[in-house]
């Protein structure tokens, strides 16, 4: 078995949500239940198929954050993992209905961090064994940095 680090491609401020799901449905199941969640919604998905003819499957709203789903979801090559690449929305606006989604059997990340995914190569094929998210913390929160953190919350609505 050999272990390879793949960087997920994205502009600094772009989220991505990274899972795992088990079928092609998938693809247009992902597709509806982003679309309905947010209006307007503007997102690419690329699914990898783990069997059959093994392609990448795409989907979504915009063709330039399709394009780097797949883009990314090819680098990975895992069977039957999926990358949402998010424009004007974030993983907390759609997570829910990501996982509600039958298919998917879990989601590895939603993050607008670097990201860098683990994949393990063997014989058979790849597989994700999980992600670098982020940078390490650089200490504990004191109670300005608490205060600041709850200011933030409810300054973007997310909190009242």
């Amino acid at each position: 078995m050999e272990l390879e680090l793949v960087r997920i491609e994205k502009p600094t401020d772009l989220n991505v949500i990274l899972g795992v799901t088990h079928f092609i449905r998938s693809v247009e199941d992902l597709h509806e239940a982003l679309v309905t969640s947010v209006p307007g919604i503007k997102f690419g998905l690329a699914f990898c198929e783990a069997s059959g003819e093994r392609l990448v499957r795409t989907s979504g709203t915009d063709p330039e954050l399709v394009e780097l789903a797949a883009k990314n979801i090819r680098a990975i090559g895992a069977g039957h993992t999926f990358l949402i690449a998010l424009g004007n929305a974030f993983p907390i606006h759609v997570l829910r209905a990501v996982r509600e989604v039958p298919e998917v059997c879990r989601i590895l990340c939603a993050t607008g961090n670097p990201l860098e995914v683990v994949v393990a190569t063997s014989e058979q094929g790849r597989g994700v064994l999980g992600v670098i998210d982020g940078q390490p913390p650089l200490g504990i929160e004191s109670a300005k940095d608490q205060e600041k953190r709850k200011g933030f919350l409810r300054a973007i609505g997310l909190k009242l």
